[in-house]
């Protein structure tokens, strides 16, 4: 079978929440590129016990055990006592560590600090790891059958200390390969799309395929494990189904591990081949839309510019909006909406406008029109209107994100060709 790792991040700021572990994110993700089993990630405070215990535990359940932080030179670091602890060994000085770290101090001109000694401790079968770009060593051990290797918590000290000492650990003697593909999804429900996948999600399948929901993109992340013989055939046949079964909610492959903005990347993509730009109206969302858009590189290539019309006064003086149709339908309908994206695309010159109107939150909704109550329209060159009524639940932030998210989400519909009600809809007048 292929190695299985488990992971131990050490830290108080980690447990009481005031930094998030993003060291766990990026070993699991180079380790399972490697084709290792992530077991199980977890994180402990600064307690010598705690610690030690964690140790003992993932250690029984793995192959190879990575423990980021805990290695500094204050009272608080006590991983190297508490791995000293899990082996029953006091701890020693290692010699070579010392002079190296007296060396580092010393091309910065200064002395080292005594605290820093005990950087330069180790259980006695413990051997230390070299960190050229810090003063805390890691340090490298077995528990047992497992390897453990304990490495510094700063990610420019960890990573590459992790690629030189622990992807060799990673050895696989079955002759396994583990392969991962992600199909990304918008517009759908994460249980909508399990259940258009059906047996598809089969935990005992081989392709597996399981689904994560991260911001308002659900991704199917579909796993080979077994011979290196039909591997790509039985990934991409899972791939096809995956993609027959969701239909035009399925966004094109990105890379594994996308940084969020897989939909924008999209859009930006149909827009630049077909030398098209868009232009926004917002209100409710506050420029949300055209801050998503210039995140991409280049994106002056496909975003004419935006209008910021949050007042009805602007809606009128900048996007064109009769003041009659506000006074009659209000803000916040299917008319302005409309008139809103006619404007941009007016006043823009762009090839598509994108325009929301809606109540954000926490106050002014009625019951007429709630909190999440959301138009959006898509207006086009090619005399097409797309406009729809949502209802977004959850906070004022919540609410504008899926706004934001949603109108990019309309607009490559009408780029791919493709028709479907999208999550939180509640009503379309084209």
């Amino acid at each position: 079978m292929p190695p299985t790792l488990t992971i131990l991040a050490i830290g108080d700021e980690l447990t009481c929440g005031e930094r998030v572990d993003t060291n766990s994110a990026w070993i699991a993700a180079k380790a399972a590129a490697r084709g290792a089993r992530i077991a199980e990630h977890r994180t402990a405070a600064d307690d010598r016990p705690l610690i030690a215990d964690a140790i003992r535990e993932l250690a029984a359940r793995s192959d190879v055990l990575v423990v980021t932080g805990g290695l500094g030179p204050t009272l608080d670091d006590l991983t190297r006592h508490a791995l000293g602890d899990v082996l029953g060994e006091p701890l020693v000085e290692d010699a070579a560590t010392m002079d190296a770290l007296r060396v580092w101090y010393a091309g910065r001109g200064r002395a080292m600090p005594d605290a820093n000694r005990i950087q330069a401790m180790r259980p006695p079968s413990a051997r230390c790891l070299d960190n050229p770009n810090g003063t805390a060593p890691g340090l490298h051990a077995k528990v047992g059958r497992t390897e453990v290797f304990c490495l510094p918590g700063p990610p420019r000290e960890m990573m590459p200390m992790f690629e030189r000492f622990v992807l060799p650990a990673l050895r696989d003697d079955s002759g396994e390969v583990v392969r991962v593909r992600t199909v990304p999804t918008f517009g759908l429900g994460e249980s909508t799309v399990a259940d258009l996948l059906g047996d598809l999600m089969d935990r005992t399948r081989n392709p597996m395929v399981g689904t994560t929901a991260s911001g308002c993109i659900v991704t199917c992340r579909i796993r080979y494990a077994g011979p290196p013989d039909g591997a790509d055939a039985a990934l991409a046949d899972t791939v096809e189904r995956v993609k027959t079964a969701l239909g035009p909610a399925v966004l094109v492959d990105h890379d594994e591990h996308d940084d969020g903005l897989v939909l924008v990347r999209t859009v930006g993509d149909l827009l630049r081949e077909r030398r098209q730009t868009v232009a926004t109206v917002e209100s409710c969302t506050g420029g949300l839309v055209g801050e998503m858009i210039t995140r991409l590189p280049g994106s002056s290539d496909i975003f004419a510019g935006g209008l910021l019309t949050y007042s009805n006064e602007l809606k009128s003086r900048l996007a064109g909006v009769d003041e009659s149709l506000i006074a009659r339908h209000g803000a916040v309908s299917r008319e302005v909406a409309a008139a809103m994206a006619r404007g941009g695309l007016d006043r823009c010159q762009s090839h598509h406008a994108l325009a929301i109107t809606g109540v954000a939150g926490p106050g002014g909704g009625s019951e007429s029109k709630p909190v999440g109550t959301v138009w959006i329209a898509r207006a086009s060159r090619d005399g097409t209107l797309d406009t729809r009524q949502f209802l977004f639940r959850g906070g004022r932030d919540s609410v504008r994100l899926w706004s934001a998210t949603t109108a990019l989400g309309m607009l490559r519909l009408h780029l791919v060709g493709a028709a479907m009600d999208l999550l939180g809809q509640v009503e379309a007048a084209s």
